[in-house]
């Protein structure tokens, strides 16, 4: 930690995003475009700054459940392969804009099938609206590498029709798999046999896990799905413990998880809005970095939290007083534990990453 970052700092910095969802940041002013193009006619406004305002609101509501909610209009304007495309360029040209130089983005096909999309369609649709904001981004002086990241939804019976599909499209954009949705009651040994699958055919795998739910799913998570990453891990926290001098003491998961070095994709200012935590301050996020977790930092969903990759580093460094150093750690874990081949982490890391935060290291100077 060497002095506190600042917002000017955390703005230029290169940083890396492990877990953020389409679905859940789309641009307010593109919504009511594909509504009005569609017919889609359940927006509760028409206005930007009353949508932006509504979304906000509907999502710091302290449930995990009521914040899903405010996605059945973001996915009700996403039923089309050209708004799918548009939505997904546009989400690669905003994280470049904010600093972000790798990216993978999260999705669930069955969402996107209302109006007769196959989930082959739906997959490729994003993966063109990936490579295309690629190629923006880049013609405005922002280098972004991005990969899409394939979600069944844990509470329904498609689970296994996203696990082929990414399954099919592996080679071709699809970096990963996840299990999203309501934790509560929809463990992820409800889908070994899709997480078998995906494990044969070598499909890399992550799992929301310990968002709102405890232990017993990050285990689970851990020996049925066989995750390389936990979607947020929050609930890690009920398995520390403090010993009468105030030591963290771990329980055998957190030591699990800590010492096979599985990396956490923590969410801070979303697990806010969900309710796990009352503020960032009191996340533990820091607790766990400090005792030797692979923390990253994240958005989650940056329309509904009203946040950026910016926003969430400086959010951690004033909760937390973290510096350059820190958040080039954050960076690095993220990079390292990315769904990408190694060469390229590697190379992310030696051209783009370290080179960036010396600069502004000697910018300070």
């Amino acid at each position: 930690m060497t002095g506190m970052l600042t917002s000017d700092q955390v703005r230029r910095a290169p940083k890396a995003l492990l877990h953020d969802h389409l679905d859940g940041g789309l641009r307010p002013a593109t919504i009511i475009d594909l509504a009005r193009e569609h017919g889609y006619r359940e927006l509760p406004t028409e206005d930007e700054a009353a949508l932006t305002t509504w979304f906000r609101r509907g999502a710091d509501r302290k449930s995990l459940e009521l914040y899903l909610e405010t996605f059945a209009h973001t996915t009700g304007v996403m039923q089309h392969a050209s708004a799918i495309e548009r939505v997904a360029a546009e989400c690669v040209e905003d994280l470049a804009a904010d600093g972000v130089v790798y990216a993978e983005v999260r999705f669930a096909p069955e969402l996107s099938r209302t109006a007769g999309l196959t989930d082959d369609e739906v997959v490729a649709a994003v993966v063109a609206g990936l490579r295309e904001g690629e190629r923006r981004a880049a013609a405005a002086g922002n280098r972004i590498t991005s990969g899409a990241i394939v979600c069944g939804m844990r509470q329904g019976p498609n689970v296994m029709d996203a696990a082929r599909a990414a399954i099919r499209h592996r080679d071709a954009g699809v970096c990963g798999f996840d299990i999203a949705g309501p934790e509560a009651g929809f463990p992820p040994g409800d889908h070994a046999e899709a997480f078998a699958l995906l494990r044969r055919e070598g499909v890399r795998i992550t799992c929301h896990a310990g968002e709102s739910y405890g232990p017993p799913s990050i285990r689970e998570a851990l020996a049925v799905a066989g995750t390389e990453r936990l979607g947020h891990g929050n609930h890690l926290r009920d398995d520390i413990t403090f010993d009468a001098g105030g030591a963290p003491v771990l329980g055998r998961l957190a030591r699990h998880v800590r010492d096979r070095g599985i990396p956490l994709e923590s969410c801070p200012t979303s697990n806010v809005h969900t309710g796990f935590c009352a503020a960032v301050a009191e996340h533990p996020f820091d607790l766990l970095y400090r005792e030797g977790f692979k923390v990253t930092v994240n958005t989650d969903n940056r329309l509904m939290s009203g946040v950026s990759a910016t926003s969430e580093h400086l959010a951690l460094a004033t909760a937390f007083g973290y510096g350059l150093d820190d958040m080039e750690t954050f960076t690095t874990t993220a990079i390292e534990a990315a769904f990408l081949a190694l060469p390229a982490r590697e190379a992310l890391l030696r051209d783009v990453v370290r080179p960036g935060y010396a600069r502004l290291r000697g910018d300070a100077a």
